[in-house]
């Protein structure tokens, strides 16, 4: 009895010995064919990108946010709208400071020109004064949105290409694994586990790409949509400024 038990105790440890060895995940990425590694660079590469765009426009929206509730109280506070302007330059980043500039200088260029033609006679809206006023700050919200909304092309592509990508290389790379079942003795599912489990890493990393670019895509798109909405009441209420003190009929 006991050298039966000795001989299964070494039968045992001889099966533990020819185990085979867990891969990391490194190492399926290393081990995967050609395609599959190319698939997975393409991944990381986005993946890359993509967190240096969410670190990138979350300082951009933050700052525009905080100088934008700057120029707010400025504006309110004070009661000369050359003051204000003054004020503005300091505060670039705020787009809701740039549709001020930019209703201010027409409202300026307006109303020299009127005074000029009129000998400094009251101003009239008769000549489109508010129509130039408003058109000029539309174009001035259109383009702070523009670049607020730059660079988030890219992360709506990842959060929706990424998947397919990954999910590409896991096709091609299954595919290889059973195509190899063909040249070995072997048909169990241990000759093809190891390539499998490669494969499927490219699943897996084209949805690490794509889970935090579409959480990011969806957050900025929120942030900035609020920021448009601040330019728009602001150049609704400048408006009304404009209309009631410098462009009375």
């Amino acid at each position: 009895m006991g050298w039966f038990a000795v001989g299964i105790l070494s039968t045992q440890v001889e099966s533990l010995t020819d185990a085979p060895q867990k891969q990391s995940v490194l190492e399926m990425m290393l081990g995967a064919g050609p395609v599959v590694q190319l698939v997975l660079v393409m991944l990381i590469g986005f993946s890359v990108v993509s967190w240096a765009i969410i670190f990138m426009k979350r300082m951009e929206i933050r700052r525009a946010e905080r100088q934008s509730d700057r120029f707010i109280e400025i504006f309110w506070d004070a009661k000369n709208l050359s003051a204000i302007n003054t004020a503005s330059l300091d505060l670039k980043a705020s787009p809701v400071a740039q549709v001020f500039r930019s209703g201010y200088q027409e409202l300026v260029r307006f109303t020299r020109a009127k005074r000029q033609q009129e000998g400094g006679e009251e101003l009239s809206t008769e000549l489109g004064g508010v129509a130039n006023v408003e058109r000029a700050m539309k174009r001035a919200t259109s383009q702070e949105i523009t670049k607020l909304e730059r660079s988030l092309t890219f992360l709506a592509t990842t959060a929706s290409a990424a998947p397919f990508v990954g999910l590409f290389g896991t096709v091609w790379g299954i595919m290889n694994a059973f195509r190899g079942l063909s040249v070995t003795q072997s048909s169990s599912i241990q000759a093809v586990a190891p390539g499998i489990s490669e494969a499927l890493v490219a699943t897996a990393i084209g949805l690490a790409a794509a889970i935090p670019a579409v959480m990011a895509f969806n957050h900025f798109a929120g942030r900035v949509r609020v920021l448009a909405a601040e330019m728009d009441n602001f150049g609704a209420e400048f408006l009304n400024i404009a209309e009631r003190h410098f462009l009375k009929r």
